[in-house]
């Protein structure tokens, strides 16, 4: 594309979230939209670039959660966008554009869609069409993030399996597209997915960060997280709310039933967004959590170590603590 061909007040994104999904994403996108200085999506996840990712091809079950959330897309995007939606896909660079009509004072203007971590083309698209945007990731140790994924598919109503069983089903389906599974191992081989930022962006306009630190000091991340993006790091922001929780259902067999059947979001729908969460707390808990057992540990690790050994190689960051099995 002719960058030059473009109205000098088009306003597009300046840095993007790439993911990885499961790492804190969702919180960094709400972190960043507290801030004066920046303008996020009103869409969380557009998903623009992965053009090797096409809805119309997925799966059964990903077809119909895709229809409970879908919205007209053009009424949308042609409105205010006062109102903040959770995924889409806006496959229309038109359409894209109109995502950020509404920036105005903003120095930092950012998306967050996590396929385009896993996207195989997303790297391209973007870098053709935003060339001096900057790119930003989220890694988290990928046994963790399989196990986090998990639980977040159970809290859904997707899956009343154990651990073990739905990974090891779900991983040996032939296919590999986002959409067809849910791809609990695959969104964490992260070396490829990685390196495929590293070969076409510049090494300074790539910030990579590390859930573990997100956990440890989440301040000093998201303050480093504003000086990268241009923005005053000592604006104050709510840290104390969490995002997108992985809790656990009191009955994962009625939270399943309920969950396909429709009741569930039909019924809290019902209700005020102010009454939700204690609608929700009669169905889920945040106590007792289950953890990822040793021996899940050691099936993971199988799978992952050389791919953690690859990425600690490209990136020449020391990732030894992701190789260890602790209790």
């Amino acid at each position: 594309m002719n960058l030059d061909n473009l109205d000098k007040d088009t306003k597009l994104p300046n840095f993007i979230i790439v993911g990885a999904a499961k790492s804190g994403t969702t919180s960094l996108y709400n972190y960043l939209d507290e801030h004066p200085d920046v303008y996020m999506s009103p869409i969380k996840e557009p998903n623009h670039f992965s053009s090797d990712i096409e809805p119309e091809k997925f799966n059964k079950a990903f077809k119909k959660h895709e229809r409970e959330k879908r919205i007209d897309l053009d009424e949308y995007l042609n409105g205010n966008m006062d109102n903040k939606l959770w995924g889409d896909y806006v496959q229309k660079w038109e359409q894209y554009r109109k995502l950020f009509k509404n920036v105005k004072h903003e120095k930092a203007i950012g998306e967050v869609s996590n396929s385009y971590l896993f996207s195989q083309v997303a790297a391209k698209n973007i870098i053709e069409k935003l060339p001096q945007v900057k790119i930003i990731m989220m890694l988290r140790n990928p046994m963790e993030r399989a196990f986090s994924h998990y639980l977040a598919n159970m809290r859904d109503g997707k899956t009343i399996k154990n651990f073990r069983e739905e990974v090891e089903s779900n991983y040996t389906l032939e296919t590999r597209e986002w959409g067809k599974k849910y791809l609990y191992i695959e969104l964490g081989m992260y070396y490829q997915q990685v390196k495929r930022y590293l070969d076409v962006f510049p090494r300074e306009n790539i910030k990579i960060y590390f859930y573990d630190d997100y956990k440890k000091d989440l301040m000093l991340l998201v303050k480093d997280l504003f000086r990268f993006i241009g923005v005053n790091p000592n604006i104050t922001i709510d840290f104390s709310k969490k995002y997108n929780e992985s809790k656990i259902p009191k009955n994962k067999y009625f939270n399943f039933i309920i969950s396909k059947s429709g009741i569930k979001k039909s019924a809290i729908k019902l209700f005020p967004l102010e009454y939700r969460e204690k609608i929700k707390s009669i169905f889920f808990t945040n106590e007792k959590k289950p953890k990822l057992s040793v021996e899940d540990k050691k099936f993971l690790l199988g799978i992952y170590r050389e791919d953690i050994k690859n990425l600690s190689h490209v990136m020449n960051r020391d990732l030894h603590t992701w190789l260890e099995i602790t209790k």
